[in-house]
């Protein structure tokens, strides 16, 4: 199983006449990063909207392409989630706003749970994840998400 270790630190602003390009902030760098990781990683914004994805996040929930999902809202971008009953059922709201991506968006803190995730098509099978969420934070307000997931 893999092993995900997250730390927090202080950070500094930027001192006076350091250039501070937009596309430099903290979530721009978290979009960047996602995109180029190897591990099985997605960032969402505020909205629930899939910022960055990595094709490692794509092949375990069965996603197809990063590329196809960005832009889209984490929902109806092809994330089935079921429950954990042997037939497999869809996940009502309640349950759906549980989930790690989404709670660390609406309390401001880490999130952590299992995932049932349905992929795509009629011979497809179930993924089992686990699921690590932060809140990404802009100018001191959640800006969005950032999760990482490993297969159980």
């Amino acid at each position: 199983m893999a092993h995900v270790e997250l730390s927090l630190s202080e950070v500094f602003p930027p001192s006076a006449g350091a250039a501070t390009a937009p596309e430099f902030d903290n979530f721009g760098q978290w979009c960047s990063t996602v995109t180029h990781a190897d591990e099985p990683c997605l960032l969402i914004d505020a909205e629930t909207t899939v910022v960055a994805i990595s094709a490692a996040g794509c092949e375990l929930l069965g996603l197809g392409k990063p590329e196809d999902l960005v832009g889209l809202p984490l929902l109806d971008g092809g994330l089935r989630l079921v429950d954990f009953t042997a037939h497999g059922v869809a996940l009502t709201e309640q349950e759906v706003d549980k989930i790690p991506p989404l709670l660390a968006l609406s309390s401001g803190r880490l999130a952590r749970g299992l995932l049932r995730v349905r992929a795509a098509g009629e011979e497809a099978s179930d993924a089992t994840v686990d699921a690590i969420s932060t809140p990404v934070l802009t100018e001191g307000a959640v800006a969005g998400s950032l999760t990482f997931f490993s297969g159980v």
